[in-house]
């Protein structure tokens, strides 16, 4: 047994990446880490707002300028296809 074992990075705790485990291409591994730093950083929004440190208001404008960028990469990368949506901003 090793006495001293590796200690976890600290970026890999604040920053936790998954598996990607569907087709493999390029473009889908870039959304997958795409979407997975929206989730990380919505749930950051969400615990400011919960802990009272930003405004309602601030948390949904932030996550919506999250939301757009998130599309705009989808759009950029060409994942899903040609079908477009009308989406109120």
């Amino acid at each position: 047994m090793n006495p001293n074992p590796p200690k976890p990075d600290k970026d890999d705790l604040l920053y936790p990446r998954s598996r990607y485990y569907g087709e493999f291409k390029p473009e889908n591994l870039v959304f997958n880490a795409n979407l997975q730093e929206f989730a990380q950083r919505v749930s950051y929004i969400c615990n400011l707002e919960t802990a009272g440190k930003i405004s309602t208001l601030a948390a949904y404008d932030q996550i919506k300028a999250l939301w757009k960028q998130l599309r705009d990469s989808k759009t950029e990368l060409g994942i899903g296809g040609t079908e477009t949506r009308d989406e109120e901003d």
